[in-house]
């Protein structure tokens, strides 16, 4: 395939139009690139997934994603226009939206992406078993530049607990180097989030097996209590191997943003064909499964962050009033 780079009329900026050869057809092809995070996380994972499904069914479409250092990058490359759309955890996009240690950004949802249910994973032989047990240990808690390190930091405050003070603080520079360092005793846990996370699911698949640990349900009053963003958020029984019980825990939405400037009816493009794949989507990638136009308005802290291209094509749909 001849790809005939050509710029669009102002209409894109990152995001760039080409003319490709389909069926003996030349069509209009728009190139999107997508931030994900490093190797072995969670966003990768989802990313390559949401490129495949979204390209299959829209030839129209070139969703190309790009490893990233996570959430923390993927902002401000966002709003200096060096990504089209990237993957952000719950609590950055959060921050970044309220403006929170920064200015709030212009930056606009094109759609949730699952909920991420915060916990620590230990060997099934490891002596801790609450939160409180894992003080002064050394413990993973995930890639510099990602949200994990932010949801935790959140969620020991509320139950009175210091990330960097009280723990002996690992941040890796990739998100699949945490498995082993539980696996060979260089930390006593990993902390991760949500459904079907590569690091969970390479530590329970281990030689010794796994154990989660979550807040307990007075835990989970006093960080709601005073994160009130954090939502309780549930891991079904059998989401990893031998976990045979649901796990009850806090986090929130990570979502797809959009540049601020992403043409409208780009995004509504985005949102028609990945309304139209959700199915599909969840078939393959089982975290996905939460990818709808109806969890997108539920997740969504306020309507107005929601693109207004992805807004048309959900009030089209009926999923907005």
């Amino acid at each position: 395939m001849k790809l005939a780079w050509i710029i669009c009329g102002g209409m894109l900026l990152a995001a760039g139009h080409a003319a490709a050869q389909e069926g003996g057809k030349t069509i209009s092809r728009i190139t999107i690139s997508l931030g994900t995070a490093t190797p072995g996380g969670g966003f990768p994972v989802y990313g390559n997934a949401f490129a495949e499904v979204m390209n299959a069914a829209d030839p129209s479409l070139a969703i190309e994603p790009r490893n990233t250092k996570g959430s923390n990058e993927n902002i401000p490359l966002l709003e200096k226009g060096e990504l089209d759309i990237a993957l952000v955890a719950g609590e950055p996009a959060y921050e970044a939206f309220m403006g929170i240690g920064r200015p709030a950004t212009p930056l606009k949802i094109l759609t949730a992406m699952y909920s991420s249910p915060g916990m620590f994973v230990v060997k099934a032989d490891s002596p801790y078993k609450t939160v409180r047990d894992l003080v002064g240990q050394p413990i993973a808690f995930g890639a510099k530049g990602s949200g994990l390190p932010i949801l935790s930091r959140y969620m020991l405050d509320g139950i009175g607990l210091k990330q960097d003070e009280d723990f002996k603080s690992i941040y890796l520079d990739r998100a699949g180097d945490g498995p082993a360092m539980v696996q060979d005793g260089r930390a006593a846990a990993l902390w991760g989030a949500g459904i079907g996370w590569p690091g969970f699911a390479a530590v329970a698949s281990g030689p010794s097996g796994a154990r989660f640990i979550a807040p307990d349900a007075g835990e989970i009053a006093r960080i709601r209590a005073k994160h009130t963003f954090l939502k309780p958020l549930t891991v079904p029984a059998n989401s990893y191997p031998g976990q045979t019980e649901a796990i009850n825990s806090v986090g929130s939405w990570s979502f797809v943003l959009t540049r601020a400037d992403l043409a409208d009816d780009v995004a509504y493009r985005l949102a028609r064909t990945l309304h139209g794949v959700e199915l599909a989507f969840c078939k393959k990638l089982a975290q996905a499964c939460e990818t709808t136009a109806a969890n997108t308005v539920a997740a969504a802290p306020k309507p107005e962050l929601i693109h207004p291209g992805v807004m048309k094509y959900l009030k089209e749909i009926g999923v907005v009033k």
